[in-house]
């Protein structure tokens, strides 16, 4: 039986834009960066329920670097 155990989700700062949030949740999905930001800006620019912001500080915060 084999066990996969899933990375840590930390700040990618390599290959960070502005925090490296973004680029660590890509990272830990296993998906481009690319796409997790530009997913996140269409969330945040059309969800009213959702502060992309204060979402981004509080894991820029929250988030330990790699």
């Amino acid at each position: 039986m084999t066990s996969t155990v899933a990375a840590p989700l930390h700040r990618d700062p390599s290959r960070a834009m502005l925090g490296g949030v973004c680029a660590g949740i890509a990272r830990w999905l296993g998906w481009g960066p690319t796409s997790v930001r530009i997913l996140f800006v269409l969330v945040s620019v059309l969800s009213a329920a959702f502060p992309g912001i204060l979402v981004y500080l509080a894991l820029w915060i929250l988030m330990p670097r790699s």
